[in-house]
């Protein structure tokens, strides 16, 4: 395997979690991996500015909703587009706490509320559950978003990892079901296939930091027991037909240059591009995948050039239409 090229922060911060020697994901429980995790986040958190509020939606086709919205601290009378976030995690880890410092950034950097979906995680809960409350908070905000100082007619949609599968699936959904019209989606080293067999996935499959065997994990936590098409979209959107993908909104896709999921979300960017969506793909490079998420890797000059991307893009989409 060829050795990867890693910013100096990110190999230390590998180096330290090989040295743990941890279990694989697929050797613990689901509790212990969201402990893992959330331990992890707090041992390089770093408390930001901004202002939160937990509130609980109610769907009658998704149930009770756990939603923070976060804004910046200095607009909290001012009506503000909100960007719908969808957490990563492998639809298994993560949720508001674990994301603090994301969605802050996000939050300040593009002067936009933040509602993060605290969605009902796997292996407890399978596809489509997660999926189903996204498109509801969707339409929530678009429906009911004055009622928490949202403007109703600047909505965007952005996840990393599961939740950037989680945030085209949805974007599919409104899509077919003539719902909300999003302004934006960014998808962050999004998982867009099943399939595990890109060249990403031979040259990471042992990683450094997600595995092939970890996706596989997370695949079967989160795909029902029940016969499910292998090319759904709404599971693998690489799959979509063209037609599927036309008059989606405006596409940012991140990668990460040393991440199994590289390929085929930059292959995902090319079958956008193909179905007319305008769609820009940028691979970061020295870097590993959640890479915008850990908190160990906040002072990465990658991660600073991915969050200056990602904001920039959301930003010019939500304040200038």
């Amino acid at each position: 395997m060829t050795k990867p090229n890693l910013d100096k922060t990110v190999q230390k911060f590998i180096d330290y979690i090989e040295s743990k020697n941890s279990k694989p994901l697929n050797e613990i429980t689901p509790d212990e991996a969201r402990e893992f995790l959330s331990e992890l986040q707090k041992e390089y958190y770093a408390p930001i500015n901004a202002h939160t509020e937990d509130i609980t939606i109610f769907s009658p086709s998704a149930g009770d909703i756990n939603v923070r919205i976060v804004r910046p601290e200095n607009c909290l009378n001012e009506k503000l587009p909100v960007i719908i976030y969808c957490h990563g995690g492998g639809w298994v880890m993560g949720d508001a706490d674990v994301y603090d410092m994301t969605i802050k950034k996000i939050a300040n950097y593009t002067k936009s509320a933040v509602a993060f979906v605290n969605y009902p995680r796997s292996p407890e809960f399978k596809y489509p559950d997660a999926l189903n409350q996204i498109y509801a908070t969707i339409k929530y905000f678009a429906e009911y978003g004055s009622d928490n100082n949202i403007d109703t007619n600047k909505i965007a949609i952005a996840g990393d990892s599961a939740g950037g599968n989680l945030a085209i699936a949805a974007a599919i959904k409104a899509k077919f079901e003539n719902g909300p019209k999003l302004l934006f989606q960014a998808l962050i080293y999004p998982v867009a296939d099943t399939e595990m067999n890109t060249e990403s996935y031979k040259e990471f499959k042992d990683g450094p930091w997600l595995t092939k065997k970890s996706m596989e994990y997370f695949f079967d936590c989160y795909k029902p027991k029940k016969e499910i098409k292998e090319n759904d979209m709404f599971i693998s959107p690489l799959k979509a037909e063209l037609q599927d993908l036309e008059d989606l909104p405006p596409t940012l896709i991140i990668t990460a240059e040393n991440d199994v999921l590289r390929d085929e979300g930059e292959a995902l960017a090319r079958k956008l591009i193909d179905a007319n969506v305008d769609t820009a793909c940028v691979r970061i490079n020295n870097t590993i995948h959640d890479f915008m998420l850990l908190n160990a890797l906040k002072e990465s000059k990658a991660t600073k050039a991915g969050y200056k991307i990602l904001c920039r893009f959301l930003g010019h989409a939500l304040n200038n239409n």
